[in-house]
């Protein structure tokens, strides 16, 4: 027997100390209900005493740091610029005294002069996927106003269009693009071999799409609209963007999971572009599909990546039916007006 959205959705909803996230996200994204309801109080109040985010907290310095003081972008996947991305993926409350340690800490430390996150050289370590990360994570975990913040949103911006940015060989400017990080406007990266770099371009759309239409500057609505236009300038579900180093797109665009570092995959690129109103366009259809492709007779999603035994704590299991992946799903769907 196939399932019932309400089988699925259920699923979604039921009680689950392992991962409380996801009943909190599901009663928020795909219910619809308020954050200050009590039963989506409740459960966000769930996701801080059980599961992955106590785990996290629990190495925290009292600092705010993990591991080690400065930047936090290594060790990767237990240094602090990966805590705060996960945190706020987990569910955590940005209230908790310990969750606004730690966005203060990045605020202070993760940011080069230019504003934008770095991680490392200052202001050579500047990456989409890890400005995107940052600043999605701490939209999410209340931080939106925060003029560091701020700073942060317009560099990532800027750096999109480069809007009063310099060349990279222009060594003496006093602000200019670095070609061992964002080397150029468009997406331009050393990781990619100086080309358009995709997975920084989901980041960094991903940041984008979640500041609400009434705080966008004219910089933010200049960068969306050229980050949606890259995004669709290729078939998602072929993801057969720029590549640098390679011959053929990653497989990693093809294996769903969460939490998500800095690796991408198609599921969030459908994310991202539903969440900027693309929802019924034409060009997503295939990626729709591959995503509907995956799906069991029991509606549910597997986990195919994920950074276990990399993290402090594990999410689910490969393999295995996951409330993270199909609760990502359900989340395009409902933009999409599709059942789930």
């Amino acid at each position: 027997m196939l399932h019932s959205t309400n089988d699925t959705v259920a699923w979604l909803l039921e009680p689950d100390p392992t991962n409380p996230g996801v009943r909190y996200m599901a009663l928020r994204d795909v219910l619809g209900q308020p954050s200050d309801t009590p039963e989506v109080a409740a459960a966000q109040a769930a996701v801080m005493s059980s599961g992955p985010v106590p785990a996290i907290l629990a190495a925290q310095d009292p600092a705010g740091y993990w591991v080690e003081p400065g930047p936090g972008y290594y060790p990767k996947y237990t240094g602090t610029v990966w805590q705060v991305t996960f945190l706020a993926q987990l569910g955590a409350d940005g209230r908790d005294s310990r969750v606004t340690a730690a966005c203060d800490y990045v605020l202070d430390h993760t940011r080069s002069r230019y504003g934008g996150f770095s991680a490392g050289a200052d202001p050579a370590g500047q990456i989409h996927c890890l400005q995107g990360n940052l600043v999605a994570a701490l939209i999410d975990l209340g931080r939106l106003g925060d003029p560091r913040l701020d700073d942060a949103l317009d560099w990532l911006a800027r750096s999109i269009t480069g809007e009063d940015i310099a060349p990279a060989e222009e060594k003496d400017a006093p602000v200019r693009f670095y070609r061992s990080g964002n080397s150029a406007p468009g997406f331009a990266c050393s990781a990619n071999n100086h080309l358009p770099c995709a997975w920084g371009a989901v980041k960094a759309m991903l940041a984008l799409s979640k500041v609400p239409e009434a705080a966008r500057t004219p910089a933010i609505r200049a960068a969306i609209a050229t980050g949606s236009q890259f995004l669709l300038s290729r078939d998602p579900a072929v993801a057969d963007y720029p590549m640098g180093y390679a011959t053929k797109p990653s497989q990693s665009w093809f294996r769903f999971g969460y939490p998500i570092a800095y690796v991408t995959d198609v599921l969030q690129t459908l994310e991202v572009l539903t969440a900027l109103g693309y929802g019924g366009d034409a060009r997503l259809r295939p990626a729709l599909e591959l995503l509907l492709s995956k799906r069991d007779k029991q509606g549910r999603w597997r986990m195919e990546y994920t950074y276990n035994g990399k993290m402090w704590v594990d999410v689910e299991h490969r393999g295995e039916p996951s409330k993270w992946v199909t609760l990502r799903a359900a989340r395009v769907l409902r933009r999409c007006e599709r059942p789930l």
